[in-house]
């Protein structure tokens, strides 16, 4: 009788499972088409008003987010008694000492 009621059970969870699966499948083949069916109007417009067809395009710039937070840091106050920009840190050698050097050509054999 156990070995019935597991077998039945393991079954049951399949049948679930692929439901789920067959779902999921649908919903994204519904999704893909509603993309489909957008972009092919989108396309018939321009082709009617007689422009390009132009395609959809993610715009990603990798140094726009770096910009942000490095911009967001001006907008910080630095904390009561902390050392500014200007002066330096205690205990440290005095950094308005720092001098540039002049880049030199390296000379190959």
């Amino acid at each position: 009788m156990n070995d019935f009621l597991s077998q039945l059970v393991r079954f049951m969870l399949r049948i679930v499972l692929v439901g789920f699966a067959l779902v999921f499948a649908a919903s994204l083949l519904v999704v893909v088409l509603l993309l489909a069916t957008v972009w092919g109007l989108r396309a018939a417009w321009a082709k009617l008003t007689g422009r390009p067809i132009a395609p959809w395009v993610m715009r990603v710039d990798p140094g726009a987010g770096w910009n942000r937070v490095f911009r967001a840091g001006d907008r910080w106050q630095p904390a009561r008694g902390a050392p500014s920009a200007a002066e330096p840190a205690p205990g440290r050698p005095d950094l308005l000492d720092v001098t540039d050097v002049q880049v030199k050509e390296v000379r190959s054999h």
